[in-house]
């Protein structure tokens, strides 16, 4: 299993801008990369909520931070956070981190079926009471899937997977059978291209299925219950319909008068981090300060 390394963590430090006493929150705590930084700077006299959808990594933070009481590490969608600070008396916060991206042991090791290069049950959610992917994928019709890989993966053979898919639906239980009809499904210069051909198709099972972007659409919706007057938010997205919607979200606010965009353009990963670590290539960061 590969380590897992924080994406633009130097770029996230330098707009997040975090002071010694403020009040943070990690809304995708994830491997926690970002969580530790922003802790350290926060030091004993500032607050940092940590929250995760994923039960596992929460757990692992408790963990770690155990003996720092001036952490809240809370188990739940980022999507719920006004719920979440109500909750447990956390006050608007100084800023806010959404990193959409996924640490390696959130992706290789969940259990869950997110990798295609495991070979674990196919469920695909981080909510228990939601319905695994191996279910849907029995219910779905040709066009549904059709519909969910085109618009969530991109993906440009969305059509012939689905019907290999729809084909064999009874017959996938597992990441790897999954993975092995979507590459059959796909011509074999697809496989000696940059990315996996199940890559894209993975993607977007997991976004619908756990309505990722609803869930940023709404905690965007949120900012002002979140963060105070001059309260700055980061986010990090790896899918160009999790950018445009962050891009779109900011200048709503922007024209209204009730946030300013601090970066004009997303920024995106050095050379040189990317060669450290590859996942960050198509990381974009945007960055903005509540009016």
């Amino acid at each position: 299993m590969t380590a897992h390394v924080s994406v633009l963590l130097k770029e996230v430090i330098e707009l997040l801008d975090p002071k010694r006493g403020e009040i943070m929150i990690d809304g995708t705590a994830g491997g926690g990369g970002h969580a530790r930084e922003l802790a350290k700077i926060a030091g004993p006299e500032g607050r940092l909520l940590i929250v995760d959808w994923d039960k596992k990594a929460v757990e692992k933070l408790k963990d770690e931070f155990k003996n720092q009481k001036n952490l809240l590490i809370v188990h739940g969608n980022y999507a719920d956070l006004p719920e979440i600070m109500e909750k447990y008396d956390f006050f608007k916060s100084d800023g806010l981190l959404l990193d959409l991206g996924f640490s390696s042991d959130q992706l290789e090791g969940s259990g869950q079926g997110f990798s295609f290069r495991s070979d674990e049950p196919l469920i695909m959610t981080y909510d228990e009471k939601m319905q695994p992917l191996s279910d849907f994928l029995k219910k779905a019709s040709i066009e549904e899937l059709a519909e969910i890989i085109n618009i969530y993966g991109e993906e440009r053979y969305a059509k012939k997977i689905a019907e290999a898919i729809f084909r064999n639906k009874h017959q996938i239980s597992t990441s790897r059978q999954l993975a092995e009809i979507i590459r059959q499904a796909t011509p074999k210069s697809y496989e000696y291209g940059r990315i996996h051909p199940a890559t894209r198709t993975f993607q977007a099972f997991r976004i619908y299925l756990n309505k990722e972007l609803e869930n940023l659409e709404k905690v965007l919706g949120s900012l002002e219950k979140i963060l105070k007057i001059g309260g700055r938010v980061v986010v990090i997205s790896f899918h160009s319909l999790e950018d445009r919607i962050v891009k779109n979200s900011f200048r709503k606010l922007a024209k209204a008068g009730r946030l300013k965009i601090l970066t004009k353009k997303p920024i995106t990963a050095s050379l040189e981090e990317i060669k450290k670590n590859p996942r960050s290539r198509s990381a974009k960061l945007r960055a903005a300060i509540i009016f």
